[in-house]
């Protein structure tokens, strides 16, 4: 049950961040705008918000990888709990700093905090039963 939990919430924060970073590379104007943001069409400028985009999708390619592939799980979720984690507390410096954002900006703040927060709850879960299975096989050494 615990893996399949684990598989959704990293292929579900996967195709989230899968489907972003490709907007931003794609899209980069149109993107913003639905967040109230406005930018000019200057080639410089979509290159540094295009940028991130793919940094966003290698990230989504190595999560949903952890889905499907036991052995990449954890750091699945490793890789899903530094990006969201650096994009949450970036925002939150940025509220701090610059004042408060539009609602969907703060949203999304919400939404990668509660990811990072799910991830490391699995991921805790994902140690623990790791320990306990080593813990087990070496006790069935000790038996035979």
């Amino acid at each position: 049950m615990k893996r399949i939990v684990t598989r959704a919430a990293l292929l579900g924060a996967a195709s989230l961040l899968g489907l972003i970073g490709s907007a931003l590379l794609a899209i980069p104007q149109d993107f913003l705008a639905m967040s109230g943001i406005r930018v000019e069409r200057e080639p410089s400028l979509m290159s540094e918000l295009s940028a991130p985009g793919g940094l966003l999708v290698a990230a989504a390619l190595v999560m949903a990888l952890g889905a499907f592939r036991t052995r990449f799980t954890d750091l699945g979720l490793l890789v899903g709990t530094i990006v969201y984690g650096a994009y949450g507390a970036g925002r939150i410096v940025s509220l701090l700093v610059n004042g408060t954002p539009s609602a969907s900006i703060i949203m999304a703040t919400v939404l990668e905090v509660g990811i990072v927060l799910g991830f490391q709850l699995l991921r805790r879960g994902s140690i623990k039963a790791a320990r306990e299975d080593r813990r087990y096989a070496q006790l069935w050494e000790v038996v035979i």
